[in-house]
């Protein structure tokens, strides 16, 4: 098991749970006036040998904790070791001018920590991700009395009891009875099993790699072809084509009559024969390519 705490002054990383169960036993109690000035002194002071001692003697108190979150699947030593940083950050925000016991305002802390945690590993896809989900995930889970299904009677209860619709408990009890399905078969399964991992029916939308490529070749041909047809037509005819085709706010008829000062039915038909040699020089190119 890894070092729980960290900091130069505690305990190096030890070997089992146990022995760290029987090492956290093992520091001593504080009474509330030894607790309470070790408090001011870290919340004033920021004395951090305070800090230390109030962590090691309230230790004691998370692997308790953690057992009411065994059935969940998770190492014990993991929940205890997130626990632990959740009393450190209760520390952190705690007052003794409150009048209460460390450990009474680090239980939040705690078992927020280990909530998270479990969230975070119950499932690659996640159960519950909003406040409201986490507490029916939490709740239905310790008023679940057996394995299975609940029955109708007993959603009904639980629902109640949660203050929440039986739709929602079945949503949350259908997310937990669902277990987890790797993408693809391992290596040595046999071919016949292959076909129910979702590798071998969903299909792989990402683009192939030489398509990609072909299309931004072309994008790249098309784009010097367009280039060196431009180029070859006179100043006005190249001008009125941007202005009518290729500009972002494309200009009227009447605005380029007004700018050359012809008619419109003339720059009409400059445009036409633009875009008709612009046609044919890009089929030159084309062909070639060929």
């Amino acid at each position: 098991m890894t070092q729980l705490i960290t900091s130069n002054n505690l305990p190096s990383p030890i070997g089992s749970f146990d022995a760290y169960l029987a090492m956290v036993n093992g520091f001593s109690k504080l009474d509330p006036d030894q607790e309470r000035e070790l408090a001011y002194r870290f919340r004033d002071n920021n004395d951090l040998n305070a800090a230390q001692q109030l962590i090691l003697a309230n230790l004691r108190h998370v692997p308790y904790i953690a057992r009411g979150y065994s059935g969940y699947g998770l190492s014990q030593p993991d929940l205890v070791q997130e626990g632990n940083i959740g009393l450190m950050k209760a520390l952190k925000r705690f007052d003794p001018d409150q009048g209460v016991r460390l450990i009474s305002f680090a239980v939040h802390w705690i078992r927020a920590e280990m909530h998270e945690f479990i969230i975070r590993n119950w499932r690659i896809v996640k159960i519950a991700t909003t406040k409201a989900q986490r507490k029916v995930f939490f709740n239905l889970r310790k008023s679940k009395k057996r394995l299975g299904w609940l029955s109708d009677t007993e959603a009904q209860q639980i629902a109640d009891n949660l203050d929440i619709d039986v739709k929602t408990l079945r949503q949350m009890e259908g997310r937990m009875e669902r277990s987890d399905m790797a993408f693809e078969a391992s290596a040595d399964e046999s071919d016949q099993t292959h076909q129910f991992y979702p590798s071998s029916y969903l299909e792989n939308a990402s683009p192939d790699p030489s398509i990609q490529v072909e299309e931004l070749e072309l994008e790249g041909l098309q784009a010097t072809k367009l280039s060196n047809a431009l180029a070859a037509l006179d100043d006005r005819s190249r001008d009125i084509v941007k202005q009518r085709w290729l500009s972002d706010t494309k200009s009227t008829l009447h605005e380029l009559a007004d700018t050359y000062n012809v008619s419109a039915e003339r720059i009409r038909q400059l445009e036409a024969n633009a875009l008709k040699k612009l046609k044919s020089g890009l089929s030159d190119d084309y062909l070639a390519t060929v």
